[in-house]
């Protein structure tokens, strides 16, 4: 993909095809439930902050984030399109997203481990001691 400048954007009503066609072009189809449009409809619908990443209107990135506005963020989706990759988009769409938490909020993620360097690179501190329940589907 040329150089391009997307649009970084708040959004409020990001389509059920628009999110599912982004995580299968982000590579993250397999571990998000692409086949199941409720679950997704619910994912975005319950997310507190949706910042976008738009190329002539075409969604390329988003960071889906739940938060309390006051001490933690947890960024739950962050995925740009292969086709847009290595153009600092999702760098930006986690900058975006502390902009719009404040200074105040923390902002976690959890990270496959081939992604570590990504988050790394983008000033971000790996936690060693973090724990989690795995879902069950």
């Amino acid at each position: 993909m040329t150089k391009v400048n997307p649009i970084y954007a708040v959004e409020t009503a990001v389509s059920v095809d628009e999110f599912r066609s982004l995580l299968v072009a982000s590579g993250l189809g397999p571990r998000r439930p692409v086949d199941d449009p409720v679950r997704l409809e619910a994912m975005l619908t319950n997310a507190n902050i949706v910042v976008t990443a738009r190329i002539d209107g075409v969604l390329v990135g988003i960071a889906r984030s739940i938060t309390d506005f006051a001490f933690c963020c947890y960024l739950s989706d962050l995925a740009v399109s292969e086709n847009a990759q290595g153009n600092g988009i999702g760098a930006q769409l986690i900058e975006e997203t502390r902009t719009h938490v404040g200074p105040t909020v923390s902002v976690i993620l959890n990270s496959v481990p081939e992604s570590g360097g990504f988050y790394e690179s983008s000033n971000m501190q790996p936690l060693p001691n973090s724990f989690w329940h795995r879902r069950e589907r």
